[in-house]
């Protein structure tokens, strides 16, 4: 007998009971209910708390306010209309406030609406205070901790929009506002009073008026989910999906506006709002954990989801699931901003349409953690059958159900979630204290100092204290300091990842951060501490390197160790209209009044004025020495390109990457698209193109979007005024085809450059383009992005000027190229320090030859020590990579393809691989010296 069948009409009862005796003195909205009841496409989809809304006579609700209700088919709001309601809340409730927390890169303001009872609204300033006070219990002693508990509240921070087609959270946000600020019940009023809530409706604004003119354009008419209809081509002005991966980096403005949000608040939880999966699913995640975070919150990642499964469970709601789909590992999302600075981030990821369309859906070929998701687990005890009929209000539902249980948790508990807090940081601050290392020193000297200064700026923006010695034998030296509330994040950032090969199930992202690899910085960790403490100031503004410029002459050399700034220094002096000869020594060389031997790639500039030299230093962080006699060793004269931008319609995650990236150096550049591959003359415009990574094979990249869906303008009209932005097409179906591929061939043979990156050397190697690479398998490879070793095989490339023979390159899951063996020669670099097996010498008999003669060895030779390949992260079977190449150098007619089987642009994190790129484009024109010619 099923008990659940006989209980489930007792407990549905008890809670409508419940509902109607705390209502009886509020009216309620019926026409509002009926509408939900309408919209939802099954009762079993119909949680009770999102019922009942009140009827309040002065507080607009959105049906009164739009003429529809939130969920309705169709219906979809622009960022003014949203921002538009809660300034009309804002105005007629005591309960709620509406601020601006940022501005996107297009322009649109990132607002924050904070909701609470009179007196949190009244006294803001207070509790941010109060909870500024928890976040650093060096603040705070032992007497005033009680005082400070009783006259706290918990911040619940809400994140909504962040990624442009899951379509739910902002509007939903709007309905849950209004219920919160009207509502009379015993568990709003409870959620009133016990906590503030701040809501983010819409982090990224740029994308979701982008998203919403295209649903209204494009979308809303589809019948077919599943049709293959293309997307929105970007949401913001750089990120697409990727804007959740800036959480380390905080290089866009959705990211900067969530930082300020934090620090402003320190919110106890922060919850992001997601749609991928059906029908609900609540973070936990599968482990491995984060080697950094304090485990009583991975404790509350697992009660808080417990709870809301279980509320939601006892409102009949079938598909929510908690553990499987997600790991837990890597610290870079959006959400990461609370775990990292020991709060509690947490996503949900509800069942999503891209908009206000109710389509059949199909599950049944869905699997996460390896189990179909409709299979009955402990994780998910009610799954949904393998087809539902889904609507846009069910996914409000569902969102709605689910915070609103997860803001009663708050409210009940908030002794418990800001004691949990407090102690969060006193742990880490114990550790610090007790454990190893007890500090991390930045030195002074450096390859490059410039990226030093990036990276003590970059730990300082993640609220981490770091000072700088005054005196004593570090002077000058950036010194982090480990007994501090951040410790955790900061040996987190600072040293290796070791993710467990042993893992039951691959990871969800990128598995390494470790940031002096990636910055190029050296930072020492110490154990006992080497300095006096007395000799630290704490840093509180920007580091910021000034180049050193001693004396002046009419000439300068810049000893070249892949500085990132050179090369824009370089554009900048172009930029001056200056006659200053820019050359390139092409050998170590030892010059009269410079204190090092110059390595291969140092600067020599010619006729630079004194006055050009100190802005060169002061603005780009580079040194200069003044000589009197010029190097007379071997050099060419460096010729500055015109470089292009590639970019596909149908992915264009990479490439806003690598735009941003071009533009925060200041490296001019011009972006094309497939209508100017087709247009030919390239070489008479550019020197250089580079092909950001790309998803997809060589068919992906000659015919891009299907012609089927075209024309499909992307055009910027009044109608649709958010289109057209950053970039414009009258049609993007087709891909530049056959014959643009044939022009983008002529490019290279007519003394053009090629730079596809990661998979985009596939596919330009698939096309044919050239004939040298080929794609190869390595078997059982699993290579999630990781820190590891490289080393030149070509050590007078120009495309390594800088480096060292053996040095630290970043490397996510990629396709791997090679050539014939007879044209290794063009493999510049390399995986690993190993040759490949083809290449080992053979040292056994040849027939026809007589055999060699051994020598005794008279003393046994010690066998050198093997350079390890992974640095940080994981790799299995690295064994079948070691020897494969990671950059190759190509001739094709008079120009040339530099393929990177990495992506040394890679979501502007991997500072220290980006000056390979800069290499190519600083000696465009002399990529052919070293062994290629040999």
């Amino acid at each position: 007998m099923h008990f659940q069948h006989l209980f489930k009409p007792l407990l549905v009862s008890c809670v409508a009971l419940s509902v109607a005796s705390s209502l009886q003195a509020q009216k309620i909205d019926e026409t509002y209910n009926q509408k939900i009841k309408e919209y939802t496409t099954d009762t079993r989809f119909l949680p009770s708390s999102v019922l009942n809304l009140a009827d309040d006579p002065k507080v607009s609700s959105p049906l009164k306010h739009f003429g529809s209700i939130i969920g309705a088919p169709g219906v979809l709001h622009h960022t003014t209309e949203i921002y538009g309601y809660f300034q009309k809340l804002s105005q007629v409730s005591p309960f709620l406030k509406i601020s601006q927390v940022g501005t996107s890169e297009e322009g649109r303001p990132i607002q924050l609406v904070t909701i609470g009872n009179e007196d949190a609204i009244k006294r803001v300033a207070h509790y941010q205070k109060q909870l500024a006070l928890l976040a650093d219990p060096r603040k705070t002693t032992a007497q005033d901790l009680e005082k400070i508990l009783g006259d706290s509240k918990p911040v619940y921070y809400i994140n909504c929009g962040l990624h442009s087609p899951e379509m739910g959270s902002p509007e939903m946000v709007m309905e849950l506002a209004y219920r919160l600020i009207t509502g009379q019940s015993d568990e709003i009023k409870a959620i009133r009073n016990n906590i503030i809530l701040i809501i983010n409706p819409v982090s990224e604004p740029d994308g979701w008026d982008k998203q919403v003119d295209w649903y209204n354009r494009y979308t809303k008419n589809r019948t077919n989910f599943e049709d293959g209809f293309p997307r929105v081509p970007y949401w913001g002005k750089y990120t697409y999906h990727d804007n959740n991966r800036d959480g380390l980096q905080m290089s866009q403005a959705l990211t900067k506006a969530m930082y300020k949000i934090y620090f402003d608040w320190h919110p106890t939880v922060m919850l992001d709002l997601h749609e991928s999966v059906p029908l609900l699913y609540i973070s936990t995640g599968t482990g491995p954990y984060n080697e950094s975070i304090d485990p009583i919150t991975i404790g509350e990642w697992q009660v808080m989801a417990n709870h809301e499964m279980t509320a939601l469970a006892s409102q009949g709601l079938p598909g929510v699931f908690t553990w499987a789909f997600y790991d837990g590992w890597n610290p870079g999302y959006a959400f990461w901003i609370a775990n990292n600075h020991n709060s509690v981030g947490r996503f949900y990821e509800t069942f999503g349409n891209a908009g206000a369309t109710t389509y059949v859906r199909d599950l049944s070929t869905q699997k996460y953690s390896g189990d179909p998701v409709t299979s009955k687990e402990w994780y998910r005890p009610d799954p949904a059958t393998e087809k539902v009929n889904w609507s846009y209000r069910n996914n409000i539902n569902y969102m709605q159900a689910g915070v609103l249980a997860g803001l009663s948790y708050a409210a009940n508990n908030k002794r418990v979630l800001l004691t949990n807090f407090y102690q969060k940081g006193l742990n880490a601050i114990k550790k610090g204290k007790e454990e190893s290392p007890k500090a991390f020193v930045i030195p002074q000297k450096q390859s490059d100092p410039a990226m030093a200064a990036y990276l003590v700026n970059q730990l300082r923006g993640q609220g981490i204290e770091v000072h700088k010695a005054e005196s004593g034998k570090n002077q000058g030296d950036y010194v982090v300091m480990l007994e501090q509330p951040y410790r955790n994040l900061a040996v987190s950032l600072l040293t290796k990842q070791n993710y467990p090969k042993e893992a039951k199930f691959p990871p969800y992202d990128d598995i390494a951060w470790t940031l002096g690899y990636l910055n190029g910085v050296d930072v020492k960790a110490q154990d006992t501490l080497t300095f006096s403490v007395s000799d630290l100031k704490l840093l509180t503004e920007d580091a910021k390197y000034i180049g050193k410029v001693d004396g002046e002459a009419t000439n300068y050399v810049i000893n070249y160790k892949a500085q990132n700034t050179v090369l824009p220094a370089l554009y900048w002096l172009k930029n001056q209209g200056k006659s200053t000869k820019i050359s390139v020594l092409e050998t170590k060389t030892a010059v009269a009044g410079v204190k090092d031997t110059l390595g291969a790639g140092s600067i020599v500039l010619q006729g630079l004025a004194a006055e050009d030299a100190k802005k060169i230093a002061s603005q780009f962080g580079i040194d200069l020495w003044p000589v009197t006699t010029l190097p007379s060793t071997k050099q060419h004269e460096l010729t500055l390109p015109k470089v292009a931008i590639y970019h596909s319609w149908f992915n264009t995650q990479d490439e806003g990457w690598v735009r941003f990236t071009f533009e925060q150096r200041g490296i001019p550049y011009t972006s094309i698209h497939k209508d100017d591959l087709k247009a030919g003359n390239l070489k008479q415009k550019f020197d250089v193109i580079v092909v950001p990574k790309m998803r997809g094979s060589a068919s992906d990249f000659i015919h891009e979007i299907d012609k089927k869906f075209g024309p499909l303008p992307y055009t910027k009209t009044a109608e649709y005024p958010s289109h057209g932005i950053p970039y414009a097409t009258d049609d993007m179906t087709g891909g530049p085809g056959f014959d643009g591929l044939d022009k983008l061939k002529q490019f290279v043979e007519a003394g053009g450059v090629l730079v596809p990156l990661e998979n985009s050397a596939t596919m330009i190697a698939e096309t044919g383009i050239t004939r040298d690479l080929e794609k190869t398998e390595a078997a059982g490879l699993f290579h999630p992005g990781s820190i590891v070793q490289a080393k030149a095989r070509q050590t007078d490339s120009p495309i390594l000027y800088g480096y060292p023979e053996v040095f630290p390159i970043f490397r996510g899951i990629a396709p791997i190229l090679q050539t014939k063996k007879h044209n290794r020669n063009m493999m510049v670099l390399q995986y690993g320090t190993k040759p490949l097996k083809d290449e080992e010498e053979y040292k056994g008999p040849i027939m026809g030859l007589p055999d060699k003669k051994v020598e005794k060895e008279t003393k046994k030779a010690t066998p050198k020590k093997e350079e390890p390949y992974v640095l940080s992260g994981m790799v299995k079977n690295e064994q079948t990579i070691i020897g494969h190449g990671g950059i190759f150098n190509v001739p094709v007619g008079a120009g040339r393809i530099v393929a990177f089987t990495f992506n040394p642009l890679h979501r502007y994190i991997n500072h220290h691989d980006a000056p390979m790129v800069w290499n190519v484009l600083m000696h465009w024109n002399h990529l052919g010296m070293g062994a290629t010619e040999k």
